[in-house]
């Protein structure tokens, strides 16, 4: 007699088979939201929806269209232009760039993704930075607070360098962490400035002005004096305030834009 759960074993040995080696399965990535969109645009830019030099529909419209919120869309469209199929125009509209079946549309949404878009990180950075602040007033010594005001010092002496004030902008933001005591907590804020990669920056350099690097000032300024002061709740709003006023600057209205395809139909993205 046949032991059965032999057989079944050698039947099972027999019968293996890796399925990666036969099988065209391909890895999964999954895709945030904003690269979702940008994928669905860059498609129709595909199939000449919107020819080379056409405007698209204005943000509001697409994200009532798509059923997300405008700020998806605008992470979107300045991902498509990082890609070169877009041209953003503060105030007069985004324009197609790219030429319909170029080609150049395919890797909007098939790149691997890069990381966190501007609004994602900015939440992120209200959360952790919010209390790390709180903490620094508690801690911060003598020579933090030089080192801070040292950073805010040199911020207003390069209004109208950059460069050098995004320099010591992030030294002001680390050199809060430092105040903490805490090493961790030093390195997470320097990691989460490294992740402001190129859509930061775009989105930054659509909206900048002199005007809004002094508000910026103004704010550094103020969570400064909440440190001095050993004001842990003063700080943690001070860092709150000037974290939503730039997520405010970044989603400011611009509607410029063509009305959506005749016919097009309300779609809803994953989310």
């Amino acid at each position: 007699m046949v032991d059965e759960n032999r057989a079944g074993k050698t039947r099972g040995q027999s019968g293996d088979r890796h399925l990666g080696d036969t099988l065209p399965l391909h890895t999964v990535l999954p895709l945030r939201l904003y690269r979702q969109i940008a994928g669905q645009i860059a498609a129709l830019i595909e199939g000449g929806e919107f020819p080379t030099g056409s405007r698209l529909p204005a943000e509001r419209e697409l994200a009532s269209l798509l059923g997300v919120s405008r700020t998806s869309v605008r992470e979107a469209i300045i991902s498509l232009e990082i890609a070169g199929l877009v041209e953003v125009r503060v105030g007069t509209g985004i324009f197609v760039t790219a030429k319909p079946g170029s080609g150049r549309t395919r890797g909007a949404s098939e790149d691997p993704d890069r990381g966190p878009g501007p609004f994602e990180l900015l939440a992120a950075r209200k959360l952790v930075e919010g209390e790390i602040v709180a903490v620094a007033a508690r801690k911060a010594t003598a020579a933090d607070l030089t080192s801070l005001r040292d950073c805010v010092e040199r911020m207003e002496s390069e209004l109208d360098d950059f460069a050098a004030r995004e320099a010591s902008d992030r030294d002001f933001h680390v050199g809060l962490a430092k105040a903490t005591g805490n090493g961790s907590l030093e390195l997470v804020v320097a990691e989460l400035w490294n992740q402001r990669a190129e859509m930061w920056r775009r989105t930054q350099q659509h909206f900048h002005t002199r005007k809004l690097a002094e508000k910026t000032l103004r704010d550094h300024a103020a969570i400064l004096a909440a440190v001095a002061r050993r004001d842990p709740e003063a700080a943690r709003l001070a860092m709150h305030r000037h974290l939503a006023r730039v997520e405010r600057e970044f989603q400011r209205d611009d509607d410029s834009g063509a009305r959506a395809p005749a016919g097009a139909k309300r779609s809803r993205v994953a989310a």
